[in-house]
């Protein structure tokens, strides 16, 4: 029993001892930490040792050109730090392979970034390779030192150690948040290291009196200015380094304030307790009644009291991994099918990606995904959006959005591109080399459009394909249906690659897909269409129109019908600005079946020659007659080979507008009227063999100056408008013709109005009598 209370009092004492040492250490903490937020450069540069520097370039001229020129935003700081921090983390790993003691002060490699409201600063820190006091006023002392750049030289190439740079320019983005930087490091040969400046013309090194706090590695605090106070929050920082920095290779820890609630003892229970020491042990001596007396006291005791603390806990933030770097073969399609969620914030699964390395001029690693859905508003601000590619270098973004990589029809594409030598200038935000730009965007183009060739081929299975410079791994796709997909969400896509792509037109034109007059509403590609082609055929036929219903209806296919010939369907708007960029595939012309020149290659062309001119002479009267009275409305009028049903039909030139083409222009909010010089030369086409052109011949030379002669034959051409897919353009004239025609088909001879039809006066209207006064009188008689 005594051991037991002395065991008891002791612990007392020690939670007393122990919080009464907690509360002294964070008030020698919160004066250390304000003791250096008051520390000022010339206070360190009292120091014993401490030296002064002159920057090598003129610093006021650079901070003008960082904040002016170089970086679009100040939060790119964060970016260039952590970069640095990863590269000398990089360098103490590679120098531990040869040298065992490299790791001597510490073996975990990481980055930790710390922020204090209270003393408004913000501190990354790394576990690398440091630097020694030379380092520090070579690489911080001189503008654009790159000690990345010494490094390989010194090391004579002997490994890829995949480094961006130690401190360069981008270094002194901290400027734009911080008016004072202090640098502690230290190396594993040398002592530990202060560096601090306020960007002036100079800046102090001094040995830290601290000794080796840091082990190994660079420390960099940053006293921030007043509007950069919003880099202290937890949020902006987890923010901005999972934004730029999540796939570095190295952990990023960031603290973070938690709070908790813990249980603390009650003074007045530890006071009863010191008491009950002093009194006589032998009062109770049974123990039997000890642990009764216990276990009564443990059952009558109070709820144990609890406060609420802050504590910090360090939580890692890039915990993705960059998968791109690894092999196709090592990853799975779980892993793929996770990334792309990860990067493009899409619920819905991706219909395909591919995976590869290019070599060559350039080197870069790229995963490339195709989205199930397109982007809200996708075409809506077609030439304002910007890609949805990532652009890292050596892990660390650069740019979520440029532009350059894919062209803006390829802008739905998904997906990182990494580079471990892209050219750079100082900012890492703009290439310097548009050289490298086209080769890389080159390559990107390629490797989507055959992953798109890929999507499209039917009984695809997972490959790996090799060729000179590269090597690339996709995997097993759902070709019909998934393609089927992939058109019905991105088909314009392809059609406006058409319109712009003149180096890759060919592909793009096998990745089109249309429905044919044979295809009962599935979508067919130009190469089935080549597939299935009659022998003696030689061109491909098409048409164009406002929808399919409309263009099914249309008298233009009355004679391919007859020759079960197969015509494609363009009923999209894009469909007609793509064909004017594309004269043949495969050598096969594309043959518009509402234009001039449709020829048949199974007729006799002797004979045709011979029909036609016979028609030509037959026709003549009405053929005269035709284009006098419509002059001004029709170019020429001719005899048609292309219509079997309908009496007339209206074509345009080879190289003129369609009628569809017409109908869109016009549509266009903002059409552009000096385009009227493209606007269809007419051809009226008649139909020899149509009883009612033979009809309309007799009277061209019966009648010609017939009012009703005049107007069969404007209706006649307006009809043809209409059924061509043109607009009535006159609709006054139009239907006076059509009511003077009504009125001679019902032997009407005037307009005159009937007289008005005469309505009998209305007769006096007796007085409505009351029903109920009716049954009363009725009851009253009765009575």
């Amino acid at each position: 029993m005594k051991l037991l209370r002395l065991t008891l009092v002791l612990g007392v004492f020690a939670t007393l001892l122990s919080r009464s040492m907690a509360q002294e250490a964070d008030t020698d903490v919160a004066e250390e930490v304000e003791s250096a937020a008051e520390e000022s450069v010339e206070t360190l540069a009292s120091l014993e040792g401490s030296e002064t520097f002159e920057f090598q370039a003129e610093v006021n001229r650079l901070m003008d050109i960082i904040i002016n020129s170089l970086y679009k935003n100040k939060e790119i700081f964060l970016r260039e730090v952590i970069s640095n921090a990863s590269d000398a983390l990089d360098k103490i790993r590679f120098l531990a392979v040869s040298d065992e003691n490299a790791l001597a002060a510490g073996e975990e490699l990481k980055i930790e970034i710390s922020a204090d409201r209270e003393a408004k600063t913000l501190t990354i820190r790394d576990t690398g390779v440091g630097m020694t006091k030379a380092d520090l006023i070579a690489n911080l002392g001189t503008v654009a030192k790159s000690g990345t750049t010494n490094f390989a030289e010194a090391l004579s190439g002997e490994g890829d150690i995949s480094l961006i740079g130690q401190f360069g320019v981008g270094f002194y983005s901290v400027y734009l948040v911080a008016d004072r930087v202090r640098v502690r490091s230290k190396h594993n040969d040398d002592d530990q290291h202060i560096w601090e400046s306020t960007a002036d013309s100079n800046f102090y090194v001094v040995a830290d009196p601290e000794g080796s706090s840091l082990g190994r590695g660079t420390e960099i605090t940053l006293f921030l200015k007043e509007d950069a106070l919003e880099f202290t929050g937890e949020k902006r920082l987890e923010e901005l380094i999972k934004r730029y920095s999540e796939f570095i290779t190295f952990p990023i820890y960031l603290q973070k304030e938690k709070t908790v609630t813990v249980d603390v003892e009650d003074d007045d229970e530890d006071e009863e307790l010191l008491d009950d020491e002093d009194e006589d042990d032998d009062e109770e001596t049974d123990e039997e009644a000890d642990e009764d007396a216990e276990d009564d006291e443990e059952e009558d005791a109070p709820a144990p009291k609890t406060e609420t603390i802050t504590t910090f806990e360090w939580e890692r933030i890039n915990s993705n991994q960059a998968i791109w770097a690894r092999s196709p073969d090592d990853i799975t399609d779980e892993e793929y099918k996770n990334f792309y969620k990860s990067i493009s914030n899409d619920y819905d699964e991706t219909l395909a990606w591919t995976h590869f390395k290019a070599e060559g001029e350039v080197e870069f690693r790229s995963i490339l995904y195709i989205p199930t859905s397109a982007p809200p508003g996708m075409y809506d601000n077609y030439y304002a959006n910007d890609a949805a590619l990532r652009l890292y270098v050596r892990k660390v973004l650069i740019s979520d959005d440029f532009e350059e990589l894919l062209p803006k029809y390829l802008n739905f594409i998904k997906g990182v591109v990494d580079s471990d030598d892209l050219p750079l200038n100082v900012s890492r935000e703009t290439l310097q080399q548009h050289k490298i730009l086209k080769v890389m965007r080159k390559k990107l183009v390629r490797k989507v459009l055959e992953m798109l060739r890929k999507l499209a081929q039917k009984g695809v299975s997972k490959d790996t394909e090799e060729d000179e410079d590269e090597e690339e791994d996709a995997q097993d796709l759902d070709a019909v249906s998934d393609y089927e997909k992939f058109w019905e969400t991105f088909g314009k896509n392809i059609k406006l690659g058409i319109v712009e792509d003149n180096a890759n037109r060919n592909k793009l034109l096998k990745l089109l897909r249309f429905k044919t007059s044979k295809s009962d509403g599935e979508w067919r590609s130009v190469e089935d269409y080549v597939e299935d082609m009659k022998e003696w055929q030689e061109d491909i036929y098409y048409i164009s129109g406002e929808s399919i219903e409309a263009v099914e209806k249309s008298p233009f296919l009355e004679r391919l019908r007859e020759k079960d010939l197969e015509v494609i369907y363009f009923v999209d708007p894009l469909d007609e600005y793509a064909v004017q960029h594309v004269t043949d595939f495969e050598g096969r012309k594309l043959q518009s079946v509402s234009k001039e020149g449709l020829q048949f290659g199974d007729e006799d062309e002797a004979m045709n020659k011979a029909r036609e001119k016979a028609y030509k002479e037959l026709y003549e009267p009405l053929t005269g007659y035709l284009k006098e009275t419509l002059k001004g409305k029709v170019s020429k009028v001719t005899v048609s080979n292309r219509v079997t049903a309908s009496p007339v039909v209206i074509v345009t030139s080879q190289y003129g507008n369609s009628a569809n083409m017409e109908r869109i222009m016009k549509a266009q909010a903002f059409g552009d009227n000096r385009l009227g010089y493209m606007k269809a030369q007419k051809t009226l086409e008649i139909n020899p063999r149509h009883p009612m052109i033979a009809e309309l011949n007799g009277l061209a030379e019966s009648a010609p100056t017939d009012q009703h002669t005049i107007d069969l034959v404007n209706l006649l051409y307006d009809t043809a408008l209409v059924t061509s897919g043109f607009q009535l353009e006159e609709i006054e004239d139009y239907s006076g013709r059509m009511y003077r025609t009504l009125r001679k088909t019902l032997g009407i001879e005037s307009d005159a109005l009937l007289d008005e039809i005469d309505i009998p006066e209305p007769e006096e209207a007796s007085e409505p009598v009351d029903e109920d006064e009716e049954d009363l009188d009725e009851v009253g008689e009765e009575l």
